[in-house]
Parts: structure tokens; sequence; C-alpha cells
């Protein structure tokens, strides 16, 4: 018995589990968090903890080639033999990368595919990236990152804000959170500020119509930000900035979980009360708010991979500005509505249930769902505006290979509720004005079909059909190509369609603001966008250094366009275009980083927006107010590796845009003749960061300033406000149409961060 025992003592390691290789992912001293590490050839695999540590399990003998990738960092492999001992690499060094061939993405086709493998064109921010670059308190502050895609002021004293892709108006931009269509008609003008970097991950962008995948808005493009997986945080977070304007902004979050459940919950706020009037019109050159949100995420693990995710988000603002008087001492609170004292009071809350569930079907089958409820509170001068607006989604999705083919199916069902104390929700019975609350229900249904030909050749096409109480039955196509010509070379062609049902009096502030009349001169129908674009994309070496260079070009054709008219004094008239619009233009990207930590990217962007229509038998283009003629961005980060110091410099430039005619007060009370400038001049917005990362504490100091040159535009936003026979703000001249770059000077700005997780 004593000979069995001691063979089985000599034999037990040839019938053991295996042996462990574990190791420490760096960036320099830093540690690389929740970075996959991965065997080639095997589905085995794991994930670096938040100090970058990892171990992969029960190995058997042999040699084994490790794959380390992570989002902002180049891919990189390694070749390890295992024998009987366990295996320690020590630190692994990743190089960071701001090429992005490794991103994730999911935009595109509503599947997690990596960037490169795309046949759609996307470009991605990720939150790691922003924060070496800049200190924006949401994502509206960070959009200068994309090339093309920029900030829209929709007033010249409440400072809303849109997003434009390719110099078309902010309400064309669909904005989702996690796939789901959270943001659209009331909440794109007043919701998007309330969206935190705090729950960022990294957002997602495509330009064009997308209406394929995402129905009504997305004609211009989507914008999908994807938040943060619980599972992938500290177990506490803070950040807190402090301006020279006497703003404050911050962020507090904790993550943890127990079992299969993980949680990642938020507080962001933000704080502005200061009253500056540079340009002497006798209005705040910026906004005044009380911010608050709050967020939180849970996910629970299921078999095969499966998810439920489930997140809650809360948000309230107070914004205000005007006169002084108006805003000295919080005097808003009891004089919203005044009609001596003008001022713009808007409080808003809002709260968005949002989420997916992975069925447990052998089928790859998913549910998203959102819910939104938004409530508006506003005072624009004497006039009140009160709205209320619901939108409930929910889209079951289908994934089956067959072959070469990737199929996507599905079917969505969105309810929309709208409803406001103006006439557009209103209807006449008898002589008697009743309520008559805008409600649509649409189905739609859609499949795609995702075709690896080749190794070199991709195709994806799809087709979209929705139906609306108004207008029937509304198909949206779309096709697709992604050819490799190389091996570092990528050609992609993209045809599609989009289309947009009007929500007017939810999308466009102007009909609110000033003093002008709103005339909808017919009814109005959906408006419908054709578009073709092509980009090639090439990964290039320069001596020891790699690049990554992107030439695009699209043309989009518009019918039923809808284009406020300003051409009346005191009146914005509405109604279908009958002729044509077109946006069109060619877009160049170009990012390179250095063996040495220097990295840059720079975007240009030229850009024609017009509309067409016969008059009299001539065919006369007028161009879209507020479309910058070119834009361009430039981002440049460099890393003091010894002393853990990032220097970063972002610049935006903007070239000439149109503007609408407007006509100021002379020193004689009269209405000028002559118009301002109807073509603005182009400005630059520069700025500059340092960064000081403490690597043991996981503690961050940060400093900036913010439009280091201090642009300023020549002209105040408003007009009509100096009106000797009116008090300021209520001349029936008084318009807010003519902003189009912000007022905000040169600011300094100091932030901390934190991170903390426990040691286990």
């Amino acid at each position: 018995m004593r000979a069995y025992l001691i063979l089985l003592f000599f034999l037990f390691p040839l019938f053991s589990f295996g042996q462990n290789v574990s190791g420490q992912l760096l960036d320099g001293r830093s540690p690389v968090p929740f970075a996959s590490v991965g065997i080639v050839g095997t589905q085995l695999g794991a994930s670096s903890d938040y100090n970058g540590n990892f171990i992969l399990r029960d190995l058997k003998p042999g040699t084994y080639t490790l794959y380390f990738s992570c989002m902002g960092y180049k891919a990189d492999s390694l070749d390890v033999t295992v024998s009987t001992t366990n295996v320690h690499l020590g630190d692994v060094q990743l190089k960071p990368s701001s090429l992005g061939l490794n991103e994730l993405v999911v935009s595109g086709t509503l599947r997690t595919v990596h960037l490169s493998n795309s046949a759609v064109r996307i470009e991605v921010v990720n939150s790691k990236q922003l924060l070496k670059s800049m200190a924006p308190a949401n994502l509206m502050e960070s959009l200068g990152m994309i090339n093309g895609v920029q900030e829209v002021l929709s007033c010249g004293v409440c400072y809303t804000n849109a997003i434009s892709i390719n110099g078309l108006p902010g309400n064309y931009t669909a904005v989702l959170i996690d796939g789901s269509p959270l943001y659209g008609n009331l909440a794109s003008v007043y919701g998007l500020n309330g969206i935190p970097i705090q729950i960022l991950d990294r957002y997602e962008v495509i330009k064009g119509p997308n209406s394929t995948l995402y129905g009504s808005e997305a004609m211009a493009g989507v914008i999908n930000i994807i938040t943060k997986d619980p599972a992938k945080q500290p177990d506490f977070s803070a950040d807190v900035m402090v301006t020279s304007h006497m703003e404050s902004f911050g962020n507090i979050a904790i993550a943890g979980g127990k079992g299969k459940w993980k949680q990642f919950t938020g507080l962001n706020y933000g704080y502005i009360n200061d009253y500056d009037d540079l340009n002497q019109d006798g209005f705040g050159d910026m906004i005044n708010l009380d911010r608050i949100g709050l967020f939180s995420k849970w996910s629970y693990d299921m078999q095969d991979g499966k998810k439920l995710v489930v997140n809650l988000k809360g948000f309230y603002e107070d914004r205000r500005n005007g006169v002084q008087e108006y805003l000295d001492d919080r005097a808003y609170r009891d004089i919203r509505g005044n009609d001596s004292i003008y001022g713009e009071s808007i409080l808003t809350e809002r709260i968005e249930l949002f989420g997916h569930y992975d069925l447990p079907t052998k089928k790859q089958m998913r549910l998203d769902y959102s819910f939104s409820k938004h409530i508006q509170d506003s005072y624009y001068g004497s006039d009140g505006y009160e709205a209320l607006q619901d939108v409930g989604f929910g889209r079951l999705t289908w994934d089956e290979r067959i072959k070469k083919h990737q199929l996507t199916s599905g079917l969505s069902l969105r309810y929309q509720f709208y409803n406001d104390n103006t006439v557009a929700t209103s209807r006449l019975e008898g002589l008697k004005s009743v309520d008559a609350p805008d409600l649509q229900i649409i189905p739609g249904i859609f499949i795609q079909d995702e075709w690896t030909v080749n190794d070199r050749l991709t195709l994806l096409s799809g087709m979209r059909v929705d139906h609306y109480n108004k207008h029937g039955f509304i198909p949206s196509p779309r096709l697709s190509g992604k050819l490799k010509t190389g091996k570092w070379t990528n050609w992609r062609v993209n045809l599609g369609t989009g289309f947009k049902v009007v929500n007017l009096f939810a999308e466009d502030h102007a009909f609110v603001t000033g003093q002008r009349e709103v005339v909808i001169q017919e009814k109005l129908r959906p408006e419908q966008s054709y578009s073709v674009s092509t980009s090639v994309n090439r990964i290039v070496n320069i001596g020891s250094s790699a690049g990554s260079f992107d030439l695009s070009a699209f043309y989009t054709h518009f019918t039923n366009k809808i284009l406020p008219d300003y051409s009346e004094a005191g009146k914005i008239l509405y109604a279908n275009g009958k002729g044509q619009t077109i946006s069109q233009g060619v877009s160049l990207s170009f990012s390179q980083e250095f063996e040495f930590p220097l990295s840059y990217q720079l975007g240009l962007n030229a850009l024609e927006v017009f509309s067409q229509e016969e008059v009299n038998g001539i065919l006369e283009k007028t161009p879209i107010n507020f479309s910058s003629k070119w834009s361009g961005n430039l981002s440049v980060n460099y890393r003091i590796k010894k002393h853990e110091i990032i220097l970063a410099a972002t610049s935006r430039f903007n070239g000439p845009m149109h503007l609408p005619e407007v006509f100021d007060f002379e020193s004689n009370g009269e209405l000028s003749d002559i118009s301002r400038p109807r073509l603005s001049q182009p400005f630059l917005l520069q700025n500059v960061q340092i960064t000081k990362v403490f690597v043991k504490s996981r503690f961050e100091l940060y400093a900036g300033i913010a439009n280091l040159f201090n642009f300023l535009p020549p002209f105040s936003p408003l007009v009509g406000f100096n009106d000797p026979n009116a008090a300021p703000g209520f001349s029936k001249s008084f318009d807010t149409a003519y902003a189009y770059a912000p007022f905000h000077g040169r600011e300094v700005y100091l932030g901390v961060r934190w991170n903390y997780t426990r040691k286990k």
C-alpha cells in the first residue's frame, strides 16, 4: 500500500489541472486595468484587474501565444512556454495608441465588432482619450474631438444647444444611449447637457443617414453613447473642477456588486452663478445654472455570457439668463414671466430607464428597452412654455449566422407623447380651443445581411419599414461595402436613406425665444434624404512611427426639407421646400503616434450646404444658415513618462458661416437700412491642459486654460436689445438668432480626480 502511495505522489503532477500564467499589465509605471488577455486559437482568456494583474489558470504544458488588447492601447502578443511550474511574466508593457484600430464598436450593425472590421465607417472617442486632452463637464463640451461634428447654439440668451453633423441642424442627429433613442424632439434641445462624462465609456459617431437601424431623426447621423461597464469600475471615484468664471462641476461614483450582480452608481452636479457682460448688450454673456444628475447601472451575468442590464438616470436643471436685475440675488425666482424685466428661465426635469436583456435561448436574441419622461417649465420674457414628453421604445433583435451571412433582424415599437401650452397641441371645437396632445405609436420591422464574400470584401445590406398613423409606411433601405485593397488599406462605400417626422414646436427653439411670430404655411410632410459616401482608410509607417490616414467624401440630397424663413420682419415662416437641399463635402483625418510619447490627431472638413428652388424659371441657390464652409480640429498629447505628466493642446477651427439677416438700431432710434454681416468671420478656439498622475495613490491633478486666445464674437448674439421705445428684450425687433459662437471668453480651470479600489 505504501508503494502505491509513493507512486501516486510522483505521478500527481501528470494528473493535475495544469499551471497558471500570471503577470501585470503596465503603461510605464501605471497599471492597465480591465485589458483582455487571451490565448490565440482558443476560447481561454481573462481580464486584468484594476491594478493591471491577470492570471490564466490550469494550462497544460506547452507553448502558447498570449494576446493582449485594451481600448486606447496597441494590441500585442507574447509567446509563453508552460512546463510543470507556474509562470509569472512580471511586468508586461503596453504601448498607448491613438489610432483606435482596436476599438470595439456597435453602432454600425447593432453587433459588437472591431472598428477595423466594420463595413460602416465609424469614428470613436473614448473617455480615456478625452480626459487626457480636456476637462468637459458633459457630452456637449467634448464634441470638438470629432471632425465634422460641432455644437450649435440655439439661443443667444439661454444658450441651449444641439449637435450638428456635416453642417445640418441639430435635430437631424439621432442621439442614443446604449443603442436606445432617448434624446429626440424636445430633449434634443433641452436634455443633451444632462449627459455627464462620468457615465461615458466611449461615444461612436456615424455620419450620414442611418434610419435603417435607428428610424426617424437619424438623417444627418448617429451619436451612440456607450455607458461604462459596472464590472470594470473602481470601487470609488471622484472628480471635482472649479473655474475662473465661478463655475463648479463634480462627479462622485461607487461600484461593486455581489455574486452575479454588478452595479455602478454616480452623482454629478454643475453650478454657475455669475454675471458678466463683456459685449455690453445688457444681457449676461453666459448662462447661470444649478444642475444635478443621478445615474445607476446594474448588470446581472447569466449563462453563456448573456446579461440583464438596467440603467436609471435622473436629471434636474435650473437654467437662466437675462438682464442683471433678473439674475442678481436670484431675483428670477420671483419675477419669472415679468413683462418689463427680461430673462429666460428654463426648469427641466427628466428621468430615463433603459437597458437590455439577452434572452435565454439558443439563438442570439436580445431585447432593448427604454423609457423617458421630460418635463419643461420655462419662461422666455413674459411668454411661458410648458411641455411634457414621454418616449417609450422596445426593440427585439435576432442574430443568426448562415455560412458567410450574418443576419440581424428585428421588430421595434416606439411610443411618443407630446403636449404643451402652445397652438401646436390644441384645436378648435366651435369657438373654444381644446387640448389635443400629439400621440404617435410607431411599429417598425428591419432586416440586415452582412455578407463576408471573402477575406477582402464585405457587403452590408438592409431594409427598415416604419408605420406612422399620419404618414403611413416609410421604407429606409441601405447598402454598404468594405474592400480590403491591401494589408493596411480599407475602402468603404455607403448608400443610405433617412427620414424625419417633424415635431416642430418640440425641436425648434426659435418659436419661443425673441418676439417673432410663427407662421406654418402648410401641412408639413416628413423630410427624406438620400446619401452616398465613400472613404479610404490607410495605416502608414513614417520612419519608426505609425499613422492612420482617412479621406472621405459625401453627398446628401433632401426632399421636403423644412427650413425656417426669417426673410419677413417679425416672423418665422415654416413650409416644406419645393426644391431640394444638398449637403456635400470632403473630410480628411490623420493621426500619428511616435515611438517617443507624442501623438496628434488632425481633422479638416470642407462643406457646402444649400437649398435650391426654381423661381420664375431661374434656379436660386440659398446657403443654409449656421453651416461652416470649412472646419478643423487638432489634438496633441505629449507624456513625460519620468514624472507622469501629460501635456495636451486641442484646437477647433471654424470657417465662415451664413447668418440670418438682422438689423440693428442706430443712434437715432431707427432701424438701420444695412443688415449685420451675413457671413461670419473665421475663428479659433484653443485649449491647453496639464495633468499630473500620482500612480501609487491613483490621484490626478489637472489644470488648463479654455479659449486661450480669448476669442469673442464681434457682435452680440442679440438683436434689438437697444430699442429706445421698449424695455430691453421686449422690442418687436428683439431676436436671439445671431448666436453662432460662445461668449464665454478665456477661462482657467483646476480639478482633481481620484480612483480607489480595495486590494483583494
